[in-house]
């Protein structure tokens, strides 16, 4: 029995960066244990696909886009958008079975990423103007594959209290731990809560912020945790400046996820690229080596199996919500049902 539930299926993921997906290359793709083929039409339609040919089960990830069909690269066999097999080379005059076509999936380009449900989505993606917006600069940083749940980056991402020992001089400063107060309100799928904490002073490898001219700076941040794996997170230090993050973590399989974060901003609009992404690089890369020593690997959504405090309102929601949605896993199961 797999550990993800039923409803994670009815949810829009990311598979990729929509830049990896060349025109005339198929991409391959892994969600919730599903092995997919990811290829475009030459519209630029992006489609999704099981990564199986019904012939001989060959990975059509492997073979070529020809005539707005991906063909597999064993037998050339061509399948169409609605994943029809419309052409068998070897046969000329015998029509084609009707077994012969591929499990097609939902798919959809938006900020820059390819998405794709299993089954029938039931949330729409969150809506961010800004990364649609010519006055942001937007970047695209990682992606960053780590060796844990989705659900345990998620919850990294949002995590407060350890901003100054995991990222001290970057994110947080060791002589102001206290996370301040905040409160959590659960609509639906969506958590919104806010939060005005410390924070270090821009480096001066990583100035990235619109704080440099403070002291001891202070951050607003904006959070909206869509479940199960989206966070839209708004920064601003008090002024006109601003800053957006977009990260969501796609669910490969058992305890594994790939996470993609994408930052825009309103200032600072000819700073390089590479400055944001060795940021983000250096950021995750400190976070993974923690995230990936939690044990179980994947967030434990009975609250009593870990001690929470009050800081830790995040946590409590969220767990609680992935509940109330049908988002969290199933038990592995020791007798056959």
């Amino acid at each position: 029995m797999s550990k993800f539930t039923e409803k994670l299926f009815h949810c829009w993921h990311p598979v990729a960066y929509a830049r990896a997906l060349l025109p005339d290359a198929p991409f391959a793709a892994k969600l919730l244990d599903e092995h997919l083929v990811i290829w475009r039409t030459a519209d630029g339609t992006p489609h999704a696909m099981r990564d199986l040919c019904i012939h001989r089960g060959t990975a059509l990830s492997l073979g070529w886009v020809r005539n707005d069909c991906i063909v597999c690269p064993y037998h050339a066999w061509e399948y169409n958008g609605e994943g029809a097999c419309v052409k068998i080379p070897q046969q000329t005059r015998l029509s084609i079975p009707s077994k012969a076509r591929t499990v097609t999936y939902a798919c959809q380009e938006r900020y820059g990423l390819i998405w794709v449900a299993l089954d029938e989505p039931v949330y729409p993606l969150p809506e961010i103007p800004e990364l649609e917006n010519d006055g942001w600069k937007i970047v695209e940083t990682g992606p960053f594959p780590w060796q844990s749940d989705a659900s345990r980056q998620v919850e990294n991402f949002t995590d407060f209290g350890h901003f100054p020992w995991v990222h001290p001089g970057l994110l947080g400063d060791p002589e102001r731990p206290l996370v301040p107060e905040y409160s959590v309100e659960t609509s639906g799928h969506i958590l919104h809560y806010s939060v005005v904490r410390p924070e270090a002073p821009n480096s001066d490898d990583f100035p990235v912020f619109a704080n440099e001219e403070v002291v001891k700076p202070e951050r607003r941040s904006r959070y909206e945790l869509h479940l199960p794996y989206t966070i839209v997170l708004r920064l601003g230090w008090g002024g006109e400046k601003g800053m957006v993050y977009f990260f969501v973590s796609q669910p490969l399989s058992d305890n594994r996820c790939t996470g993609y974060c994408i930052i825009g901003r309103n200032y600072d609009l000819d700073q390089p690229d590479s400055v944001l992404q060795a940021f983000e690089d250096t950021i995750f890369g400190q976070d993974q080596r923690i995230v990936e020593s939690q044990r179980p690997e994947q967030v434990p959504f009975d609250l009593a199996d870990e001690l929470h405090l009050k800081f830790d309102a995040v946590a409590v929601n969220y767990r609680r919500a992935m509940q109330a949605q049908g988002l969290d896993y199933y038990h592995y199961l020791d007798v056959a049902e």
